[in-house]
């Protein structure tokens, strides 16, 4: 098969679109042939050797967003048929024992992900648990399945697993452009919250007022907490949902009422964040919580959530998996609202 691969951290140079094997499934597992792959963040950040997961090793095909149709089938698998057009669980939490991928359900520590530290969807064919695909139905185009699973289920779990966000509650979520906020604002509007974006410029931010978004704001220009005051009548915020990090972390504090909850799950703009005033952080009860991984059983009820509602999924660019370089620095550059795809 072709994939994209590097065997060594770096810039675009490293990648190499190559014959590779193609994978053989262990008695639980399927072969899935990939008809979309939507990129990341993190594809970037571990080729250019930033930052790598626990497990990571050379060399490494990325992509954990993976969708496609089933095309090999384990000894063992009854539960999916070849053909069946399915999205994948990239987490490997939850793998059974008859799967060559088992044994790294690890939450807290070796967590396995598909296209993180396990071979991904940066490929014609990708290697996949068969408890971890679910059948994606005629009406979904394959690319927006393509466009679901990290964003959706990062979404989901930081806003009501972590953050217990409730209807009628106020929630900031930044980064209004990069798909897990696309996710964010339209499952905390269909939880019926008022949804405060922000965003790095004023097309952004008029996209994320198309996409659901009550107000949104320029958080270059504007002032973050002043903002949140002014539009909660200066009661401050219930929620905030972050994967920004250092940049905004200080406004994020102030923008939050008594017993606001500040919730992070990313560090785009850096790993180090300052708490600006202990005295407003503990006199107000304000809560800060990391996001941590989302398990196996949420993943079913938030794909059939995104199934049968009527979720917009904005799909900002598509490109051939030749031609993955210059997607990576698209990325890398943030120069667009939404998910960039890869078509084998």
């Amino acid at each position: 098969m072709k994939a994209l691969l590097y065997h060594q951290a770096g810039g675009p140079e490293v990648l190499n679109y190559a014959d590779v094997p193609d994978p053989e499934p262990g008695p639980g597992d399927v072969v899935v042939r990939v008809e979309a792959c939507a990129l990341n963040r993190l594809d970037v950040v571990q080729r250019n050797g930033w930052f790598q997961m626990p497990g990571f090793q050379y060399p490494h095909i990325a992509g954990m967003d993976v969708a496609g149709t089933v095309q090999e089938l384990g000894s063992e698998v009854t539960s999916v048929a070849v053909g069946d057009r399915v999205v994948v669980d990239p987490s490997l939490a939850g793998v059974s024992a008859n799967s060559k991928l088992s044994g790294r359900g690890d939450l807290y520590g070796e967590l396995g992900i598909i296209g993180a530290n396990v071979d991904g969807g940066y490929a014609e064919l990708c290697l996949v648990p068969a408890s971890h695909v679910y059948a994606v139905p005629d009406s979904i185009d394959i690319a927006h399945a393509a466009a679901f699973p990290t964003c959706f289920l990062t979404a989901s779990h930081a806003l009501f697993d972590v953050g217990g966000l409730q209807a009628d509650e106020t929630v900031m979520i930044h980064a209004a452009g990069s798909g897990v906020s696309t996710a964010g604002i339209q499952l905390a509007k269909n939880a019926g919250a008022t949804v405060l974006a922000t965003a790095g410029s004023d097309e952004k931010c008029q996209r994320a007022l198309d996409l659901g978004a009550d107000y949104a704001l320029n958080n270059r220009t504007g002032d973050v907490a002043a903002w949140a005051r002014e539009v909660t009548e200066g009661v401050g915020l219930n929620m905030v949902f972050d994967h920004v990090g250092t940049a905004l972390f200080g406004p994020s504090l102030f923008a939050l009422g008594v017993h606001g909850r500040l919730v992070n799950c990313g560090n785009s703009s850096g790993d180090e964040a300052t708490i600006p005033s202990l005295g407003y952080l503990f006199h107000s009860g304000i809560k800060i919580m990391g996001s941590d991984p989302y398990r196996p059983e949420e993943f079913a009820p938030v794909w059939q959530r995104f199934c049968d509602g009527d979720f917009d999924v904005v799909l900002a660019q598509e490109f051939a998996l030749a031609d993955g370089a210059e997607a990576q620095e698209k990325m890398l550059a943030s120069d667009f609202f939404g998910k960039l795809i890869l078509r084998p």
